[in-house]
């Protein structure tokens, strides 16, 4: 019988430590980059915001929880760990593994996956943190080529938080279009070492829309299955262009709803014989009843990190989830 899994990506927004985290947990050169936005952040408003987290985590895959989340803007596996432990707690049957990456990002903000040990594992030497470098670093993307418990079949998921457009759009824009020849770079690597019929599934926050030059160009993405399918490079299928016509967005500035936040998925799993087929008709926003504020319905944050905290608040980003199907 098939299995099904289910794939989440989410921004949980600024998750940072306490204020007074040690410095086995916050280095000095983090320290000294928050300076003052830390200030205030105590225990407890870092566990209220691990918990709202957990109770969207908890409301995923009808209930069920992820089998694979993919996360960022976490500060350290401090408390990558306190989220799994608290997604615990709203899904007993989930026991989640961490995969993180500790990047080179100035405010210490990184990467991660959560997944099940149950029906993914990880073998010993194969995650790799990627560094994006253009004069100076910034968060790495996380590649882990998991195998599926029940095929025993190699799948790479690449987890990415591609450089902002602080300081502009278009000033910035060269940024992301060495993160998209950075994930483009390791796709091909994946098929070279571990073979041409490889599953490749990238997730992140891309900080660029779908139709935008380091997604289209540099990380060779196209709305067109077909154009994947029946390519000889190596191109990438955005699960996300559908989305782009409806008024919903996954992050939004201004009230303008912008897709940030995206699924890629190769031609392995693609083509109509894939053995981990990505189902593109189930891929969702996720806006769980009290997620959203206001008339454009935009994602509710909790703040923090400098912005006025809100309890009730989750993160200034909606997930994402999609559905794959593995084959007998």
């Amino acid at each position: 019988m098939p299995a099904t899994y289910y794939v989440a990506w989410w921004n949980v927004e600024n998750l940072f430590d306490e204020e007074n985290a040690p410095a086995a947990r916050r280095p000095d050169k983090v320290r000294r980059t928050i300076k003052d936005d830390i200030k205030g952040w105590t225990p407890e408003l870092r566990d209220r915001k691990i918990a709202r987290l957990a109770s969207v985590i908890g409301q995923m895959n009808g209930g069920a929880g992820p089998d694979v989340l993919g996360v960022c803007e976490v500060e350290n596996r401090y408390v990558l760990d306190l989220l799994a432990a608290a997604v615990k707690n709203v899904v007993p049957a989930r026991a989640y593994s961490v995969v993180h990456a500790d990047t080179k990002d100035d405010r210490g903000i990184d990467v991660a996956f959560l997944y099940d040990p149950n029906v993914l594992t990880v073998p010993p030497d194969e995650t790799f943190f990627h560094v994006v470098m253009r004069r100076n670093a910034t968060r790495e993307i996380v590649q882990v080529n998991f195998t599926t418990v029940k095929g025993d079949r190699t799948w790479a998921l690449f987890g990415n938080h591609w450089p902002s457009r602080s300081g502009g759009q278009y000033e910035s824009a060269g940024y992301r279009a060495i993160a998209g020849e950075t994930l483009a770079y390791f796709h091909e690597r994946v098929l070279e070492v571990h073979g041409p019929r490889t599953p490749v599934l990238a997730m992140g926050d891309f900080n660029d829309e779908p139709f935008d030059p380091s997604l289209v160009t540099h990380a060779q993405s196209t709305r067109q299955r077909l154009k994947v399918t029946q390519a000889t490079s190596f191109p990438l299928w955005n699960l996300m262009w559908p989305v782009l016509g409806t008024p919903d967005g996954t992050f939004y500035f201004e009230s303008r709803p912008n897709v940030l936040d995206q699924f890629l998925a190769n031609k392995n799993m693609a083509v109509g014989t894939a053995e981990l087929a990505v189902q593109a008709d189930s891929v969702e926003i996720l806006r769980f009843p009290g997620t959203f504020t206001g008339t454009y319905r935009q994602p509710r944050p909790f703040g923090g990190m400098g912005k006025k905290v809100d309890p009730d608040g989750y993160s200034d980003h909606f997930p994402i989830g999609v559905r794959v199907v593995e084959a007998d």
